[in-house]
């Protein structure tokens, strides 16, 4: 297959980090790029500013919360849902699918679920086990497909700088663990973790105590790949300098590489 860098960024606000987004698209050149937590209605998405810099968009907004977008270099993203099949009463935009340079691509903003327990942390699970039922529609349905965005799960222990202040989050309970590892299981491939299965890799560094300038992270953004692109996985990584640009998002975006001959 031809070569392709898809990416997924929590941009945190896509008003405030529009420079820094058209920065990473220049600098990075993602052929596809899956947003999350836009914050901004619809008519306030910066399509003009997007497609100047070389990209189609389709895009899902709501006014001060989440939202999702997903973005192709020199092409345009054909839109395939809105929305997860069984949540057709969520008024919250987390979920957007597109085809794009020839793979289905699932842009995800995952509930947080916190404080748990209470009705936070059910809605988190039901959204889980809905995205789950349509994963594995879409793993198997024969196309190259890819899962891309905040699944705000720390699949591990590995996926953490220190669990002991995190016990209590919904980030890492048993539950949303569980279904992370059930999509694994479904045969989805996490990227990263495949090309690095011992290293400590993290996707986002909170705001507060310092912990960005402590590498105090977690590796909760996350990019799955179907059987029939896992083969073509070339490399993974995460563009860590851009947590450290000025008025930054508290996430880094995170990369895969797909290409070449199929491997085993």
């Amino acid at each position: 297959m031809k070569n392709l860098r898809i990416a997924t960024f929590n941009i945190n606000g896509i008003s405030s980090r529009l420079p820094a987004l058209l920065e990473w698209l220049k600098r990075e050149r993602p052929d596809i790029a899956c947003l999350q937590e836009l914050k901004a209605a619809d008519n306030k998405f910066p399509r003009q500013e997007i497609e100047a810099a070389g990209y189609g968009c389709v895009y899902q907004g709501q006014p001060a919360w989440n939202g999702v977008a997903i973005l192709a270099r020199d092409s345009e993203p054909l839109e395939v849902r809105r929305g997860l099949p069984g949540m057709e009463d969520d008024t919250q935009s987390r979920y957007l699918e597109a085809a794009a340079h020839g793979v289905l691509v699932g842009c995800l903003y995952l509930p947080n679920g916190n404080p748990q327990p209470g009705p936070k942390f059910d809605y988190k699970l039901r959204w889980f086990e809905c995205l789950i039922q349509h994963a594995r529609t879409l793993y198997a349905n024969g196309h190259p497909a890819l899962l891309a965005g905040d699944f705000n799960v720390v699949p591990t222990d590995l996926d953490i700088y220190d669990t002991r202040s995190w016990l209590k989050d919904a980030l890492l309970q048993p539950e949303s663990r569980a279904c992370f590892e059930h999509l694994l299981t479904q045969g989805w491939t996490d990227a990263v973790r495949h090309l690095y299965p011992d290293e400590r890799v993290y996707t986002f560094w909170d705001y507060f105590r310092n912990h960005w300038a402590r590498n105090a992270g977690l590796r909760i953004d996350h990019l799955l790949l179907n059987r029939e692109l896992s083969p073509y996985l070339k490399g993974a990584g995460v563009d860590a300098w851009v947590r450290n640009e000025a008025k930054a998002s508290d996430h880094a975006p995170v990369w895969v590489e797909l290409g070449g001959r199929r491997r085993n």
